[in-house]
């Protein structure tokens, strides 16, 4: 018989969230599994050509510094992680893992799941969905990833794993895959999955549902936000939740933090894709029931879909970039004119040169009638490149500036990347194979 409710926590919504909430929701969150969702669609691309760089990388960066502050602690609470931090190399940092609990003396077992790499399955000659054109016209492929569902995840937790590391998995598997483990719910069920996928949408940002990128101090004013709590969710085998966080924490979670999230990236609310069923959201009910408490219910689902969503990462330019500031009494003018050297110097080199007079015009293209002067501008020039060299001229430019005019310039940064872009594909499921590793010390 399956447990009468379960506690999940989200510890990070992205690869580079703070380290914090996590370690607090693994010491006092009384939970039973914790999940770090830390790939967003460029990052794994960006994890590829870490691991073309070197094959020993390729995991998230923090996983080291995230890893060693919770393993003590989901030892010593008998938590169960379950994180995308494998990224383009869940087997490195699966034995990162092992690596660290060694020199911890603690002991445990991990489990890596591959199976996301489909490169080799990819025709250059297919369709973008995105552009429509094929994926080789957009520039050299370097990464194509599936977007895996419950089932490796399943199988991993049927091990005595108490580590799950992934690749690229669908953000809500992630925190279904635990549900229908604990509660025995069919993989066919896809009214529960349709539930079960609202929650983990719910919980997969993180610091969103508490508040985070929901916070504007006239608006929506949201207390503590330097001590940010990230949100756990108690489940209960119906595909009901209560979504709350750590009391203390700053934040706050509510009826509109819920309703904000719940709409987040949902095109079709009727027709939420993910690799474990379509979801529908139209028949969620959120209620408030405490003090940062929303109660979550009803959603529902339909059959899976026969394809896979797969991200395809591609080399597209050199980014070179230049910024100085100028101050003070016709700061915009001065502004304005170092951009009309710039622009002379470098539009035949650069035809979609973009200048941007940060403070006053370039969030939204224009200043809408907005007449106060500034006090203060600062100048970013940017524009693609060929190779890094070239990219590089950008800089050098704006640097030029200090002496070469107009007045008052300082400040100056400047920089090339090497950007790498996205578009996807869809490929059908059955020819993609998933496999579970297990590490143990």
């Amino acid at each position: 018989m399956g447990k009468a409710k379960i506690r999940i926590g989200c510890g990070a919504g992205f690869s580079g969230d703070r380290l914090e909430p996590a370690i607090i929701l693994a010491e006092k969150g009384e939970l039973d599994y914790l999940v770090l969702e830390c790939l967003a669609e460029r990052t794994i691309a960006l994890a590829q050509k870490r691991k073309l760089q070197d094959p020993e990388q390729g995991y998230d960066p923090l996983l080291e510094r995230r890893i060693r502050s919770l393993l003590p602690l989901l030892v010593q609470n008998k938590i169960r992680l379950i994180s995308n931090m494998g990224a383009a190399n869940p087997i490195a940092g699966a034995k990162k893992i092992i690596e660290i609990s060694r020199e911890l003396g603690l002991s445990i077992s991990v489990a890596a799941i591959r199976g996301d790499d489909v490169l080799a399955k990819i025709d250059p000659q297919w369709l973008a969905l995105e552009t429509g054109e094929p994926l080789e016209k957009s520039g050299p492929i370097i990464s194509a990833n599936a977007y895996l569902g419950i089932e490796p995840i399943l199988e991993a937790l049927q091990s005595e794993a108490q580590i799950i590391l992934t690749g690229r998995v669908a953000d809500p598997s992630l925190f279904l895959a635990p549900m229908i483990h604990e509660f025995g719910w069919k993989t066919d069920d896809y009214d529960l999955l349709g539930k079960g996928t609202v929650i983990g949408h719910l919980l997969e940002c993180a610091g969103h549902i508490t508040g985070g990128y929901f916070a504007d101090p006239l608006k929506k004013p949201v207390p503590g936000m330097a001590e940010l709590g990230h949100p756990f969710a108690d489940v209960f085998p119906d595909g009901s939740a209560v979504i709350s966080k750590v009391e203390g924490t700053g934040g706050v979670v509510n009826l509109q933090t819920a309703k904000e999230q719940l709409l987040y990236e949902v095109i079709n609310p009727y027709e939420y894709y993910t690799p474990d069923v379509i979801a529908d959201f139209t028949t969620v009910y959120l209620s408030e029931s405490g003090l940062d408490q929303v109660s979550v219910r009803g959603g529902s689902g339909k059959n899976k879909p026969a394809t896979y969503k797969v991200s395809v990462g591609y080399k597209a330019f050199f980014l070179g970039e230049g910024e100085i500031s100028y101050a003070g009494s016709a700061a915009l003018e001065r502004a304005e004119l170092a951009g009309e050297i710039l622009t002379q110097r470098l539009k035949d080199q650069f035809p979609d040169l973009r200048i941007d007079f940060i403070g006053s015009s370039s969030v939204h293209r224009g200043n809408f009638g907005h007449s106060a002067a500034p006090y203060e501008i600062r100048v970013r020039v940017a524009a693609k490149a060929a190779s890094a060299s070239q990219a590089a001229l950008i800089g050098e430019e704006v640097e030029a500036l200090y002496t070469n005019g107009p007045a008052g310039g300082g400040g100056v940064r400047k920089g090339v990347n090497e950007v790498i872009g996205i578009v996807s594909v869809l490929l059908d499921r059955g020819v993609v194979e998933h496999k579970v590793s297990i590490f143990t010390i």
